[in-house]
């Protein structure tokens, strides 16, 4: 693969992954919430379920996703239900509301491994992002493409994805930013369950209605 065509998909893969959505959503949790190293966490595993999903696509099985409605919708559907049940987490966080520790750190239930395990979840249960890595692989590998070359390219769309989520994770967690936050911890828990909400019931009604 030449360095043109790799700093192509390079390129592209910062633009996705700059894309608000769940994903940032639950990195803003934990970042705020809990503290920098779960934000860190949640970002690596995110970028873990990128990589994922950049391999399967090239090596095929993210054509299912593309041929299979029932596969693609049964994926879907689970993915909702999961961000509802973060939803679910995330309101009664709010109404319990935000206990930190002498130093400013948080005192959330919850571990690291949860980050990790809640990024890599909103990354794995969304297979539009399969579809997403079909269509742009689509245009640089073909069947006699090295193995060599597909790992590159599954790794720089992981590393980016979690670099990003790690950028956000430390501007979240500033000196200067996260005392506010903080403030308005319980109204910013609120904001990311109704979001997962309305995310998950757009995901519910694609499904219903183009499945």
């Amino acid at each position: 693969m030449s360095f043109a065509a790799w700093l192509s998909v390079a390129t592209i893969c910062v633009l996705g992954a700059m894309t608000p959505g769940p994903s940032l959503a639950v990195v803003l949790r934990y970042s705020v919430g809990q503290s920098r190293q779960a934000g860190f966490a949640c970002a690596l595993a995110h970028g873990l379920g990128i990589g994922f999903y950049a391999v399967i696509s090239m090596t095929g099985l993210g054509i299912l996703f593309q041929t299979v409605p029932v596969f693609h919708n049964a994926v879907s559907i689970l993915g909702a239900l999961y961000l509802i049940w973060l939803a679910i987490k995330a309101w009664r966080a709010a109404g319990s509301g935000a206990k930190f520790n002498v130093d400013g750190t948080a005192k959330l239930s919850g571990s690291i491994g949860q980050a990790a395990r809640d990024g890599f979840m909103i990354a794995f249960l969304n297979p539009k992002i399969a579809l997403f890595f079909l269509a742009l692989f689509s245009q640089f590998v073909s069947p006699e493409f090295e193995w060599s070359g597909k790992f590159l390219l599954a790794f720089t769309a992981a590393a980016i994805d979690a670099g990003w989520y790690c950028l956000v994770a430390i501007g979240l967690s500033h000196g200067a930013v996260l005392p506010w936050l903080r403030d308005h911890a319980a109204w910013i828990e609120r904001i990311i369950a109704i979001l997962f909400v309305l995310i998950a019931l757009r995901v519910l009604w694609g499904v219903t209605a183009f499945g």
